[in-house]
């Protein structure tokens, strides 16, 4: 327990809801709307999966865009987004993966944290790569949340200038 709390922080203060928490049920949870599977899809739900898998170069449609797609202004939306997003730029493929996996695990979701875990694995995370990420991503959690307890000033060095 002890380490917990140490990776952990909010652990102590059961009283400030957690990122994610929403008094939503945490296991079994099914999509309150349910899932637009394919062969139920309007064509113009259709056309974006079909891009979907002819991106991502595979034949399913995962539950996220399934879930959304009973607003499809937000599913075209939030495709052309991601799609935008995760290309290659910058960043390569895999720390962009890394980067969702972090966010996603400080976030507490779990759909978010296998998607992107397997993505990430997909484009060559080792195993200690993920392990160290998760302690960074634990160490980060807590110190923030110090610094934001402690309510420690940004040094002046610190400061971006414009």
């Amino acid at each position: 327990m002890i380490k917990k709390i140490l990776l952990f922080p909010f652990l102590l203060f059961p009283f400030f809801p957690s990122p994610g928490t929403h008094d939503l049920p945490q296991e079994n949870s099914m999509s309150i709307f349910g899932l637009i599977e394919y062969a139920d899809a309007s064509p113009e739900v259709r056309a974006i999966y079909d891009d979907i898998m002819a991106t991502r170069k595979t034949d399913w449609i995962n539950n996220f865009w399934k879930a959304i797609a009973h607003d499809p202004v937000l599913l075209k939306r939030t495709w052309e987004d991601i799609k935008q997003i995760m290309a290659p730029g910058a960043l390569d493929p895999l720390t962009k993966e890394m980067i969702y996996v972090a966010v996603s695990v400080s976030n507490q979701c779990e759909y978010c944290i296998a998607s992107h875990t397997a993505a990430a694995k997909k484009k060559g995370m080792t195993d200690a790569q993920f392990k160290e990420l998760i302690s960074v991503v634990g160490m980060a959690n807590e110190t923030n949340r110090l610094v934001a307890g402690y309510q420690v000033e940004v040094d002046e060095r610190f400061k971006i200038r414009s």
